[in-house]
């Protein structure tokens, strides 16, 4: 976990900050003071990736540039790779990359790419129509997509409601191969999951002793499942909570029958499964936090991850907060709880109170730096159904000594427009790309026993989506 080989980057830079903004610069052709963006200087040479956008004079241009160090210098996009940008950048095992174009409510463009033995990027020749998908990850020699749809017509009752399914998406790496689960046989039902009658998404994907650990995160009612069973599943007192005409927009969107949003906030659910074809589960509960996921618009960020030694820590930023009903608030604060390595069940011994170490904030999303270290975007005051929080600042988070320590030297809060998606780490740093609203974005190196955040290389760009490093993989 030290290197992170199998690091989950984001184009998006901009992280549901409520005021972001951001700020187009006159293009300029600077001199490089790190690596040409074209490859590295020798053979010997396992290069930096970063995956950039530049809106200049009206004109926005994608692409993928290489420097030797991520610890100072400047780069420009003038010699790098130029592509159709993507939503989400997936490193894989340092040879592949791949970048997932997420469209709302449609398929989007995948394609991948890899080093050379020259050390000069190159696109691969396949392309994919990905699915719609709400969250994502890797397992085994597959890149995964999910997310929760209508099932086959076939399954539709007496009312003409179709129960949910997940629709999963596999994208085998090295092959360049694409599937779905399109056969009636395939489909996997996401409805009544967790035995109270509510569907569910899967919030991330954490591969551990050949099984997959993905959070189960109840949704509420479809049309569905309202009605099923004479609508045994409406709790005592929620009937009122059934929409009686469609409306919201987005990922807010219900329609009339359903009751949307969950009854049960004040619980967590771990699903493992025994492999890719998700066909045996086993469900595992705790009460301590709420459901594990960061929610940002139509996305569910991972929030359940491995650290070195095996052990399994899962995140709630406890979002149910936010809820407008109170029956669909939870009570319970943001917290951490974990699953000791070689187990399957929670460590009833080890909890971990965040908004208690925060000053009553929670976090938007977190990522895995090394040892038992969490790299966390916090929030910048507590989770309320009114007021808008601004994820704009950062903290490591020590799982086993349960420290949570605020990350000193980035730039003045009030700047800072977004972040990226994911760090990369190696040595003892995280490194992440921060946007601000008055200059180039830079990349930042955390120490992450200290906290303390370095202004590294920067990028003659408008914002910095995914960083890695790639070997020749051809």
């Amino acid at each position: 976990m030290v290197t992170m080989k199998r690091k989950i980057l984001n184009k998006l830079a901009v992280v549901a900050l409520a005021t972001a903004t951001m700020v187009a610069f006159a293009a300029c052709e600077a001199e490089n003071t790190n690596t040409p963006s074209g490859g590295g200087d020798t053979a010997t040479e396992r290069p930096y990736v970063l995956a950039t956008q530049g809106t200049f004079t009206g004109t926005t241009t994608n692409a993928l540039v290489t420097a030797s160090s991520l610890d100072g210098g400047t780069v420009g996009m003038t010699n790098g790779l130029v592509n159709d940008g993507a939503s989400f950048w997936v490193f894989y095992e340092d040879k592949y990359l791949y970048g997932l174009t997420y469209n709302q409510g449609n398929a989007g463009t995948t394609r991948s790419y890899v080093m050379n033995a020259d050390y000069m990027l190159e696109a691969r020749p396949a392309e994919y129509a990905v699915r719609r998908f709400t969250t994502y990850g890797i397992y085994d020699k597959y890149i995964m997509t999910f997310s929760t749809g209508d099932g086959p017509a076939e399954w539709a009752d007496a009312n003409g409601y179709i129960p949910k399914s997940f629709l999963v998406s596999y994208l085998d790496v090295a092959n360049e191969t694409y599937t779905t689960n399109n056969t009636l046989e395939e489909h996997f039902l996401s409805e009544n999951f967790l035995g109270n009658g509510e569907f569910v998404t899967l919030a991330g994907i954490q591969e551990v002793d050949g099984k997959i650990f993905s959070a189960a995160v109840p949704m509420g009612l479809s049309q569905y499942g309202v009605k099923a069973e004479g609508g045994k599943w409406v709790k005592e007192g929620n009937e009122d909570l059934v929409k009686t005409e469609a409306g919201g927009s987005g990922s807010g969107s219900y329609k009339e029958g359903e009751l949307q949003w969950t009854q049960y906030p004040d619980e967590c659910w771990v699903a493992i499964f025994d492999d890719e074809t998700l066909a045996t589960k086993k469900l595992i509960r705790t009460d301590k936090i709420s459901y594990a996921c960061g929610r940002n618009k139509s996305q569910y960020y991972q929030m359940i991850w491995s650290a070195e030694g095996g052990d399994i820590y899962v995140f709630s930023p406890s979002y149910a907060k936010t809820m407008a009903d109170e029956r669909q608030q939870t009570t319970l604060p943001a917290g951490v709880v974990r699953i000791k390595a070689g187990s399957e069940e929670f460590d009833p011994n080890y909890y971990v109170n965040i908004e208690a170490l925060a000053d009553g904030c929670a976090f938007l999303r977190t990522w895995p730096v090394g040892g038992s270290k969490f790299l966390m975007l916090m929030y910048d005051s507590p989770l309320t159904p009114a007021k808008t929080m601004t994820a704009n600042r950062l903290a490591i988070f020590d799982a086993e000594a349960a420290t949570l320590t605020p990350v000193t030297g980035l730039p003045a809060a009030d700047t800072i427009s977004g972040f990226g998606n994911a760090p990369y780490s190696e040595g003892g740093k995280c490194y992440i790309a921060v946007t601000v609203t008055d200059g180039y974005p830079a990349v930042y190196a955390i120490d992450t026993a200290s906290g303390v955040a370095t202004k590294g290389l920067t990028v003659e760009a408008t914002q910095i989506g995914g960083i890695g490093r790639l070997t020749p993989a051809i």
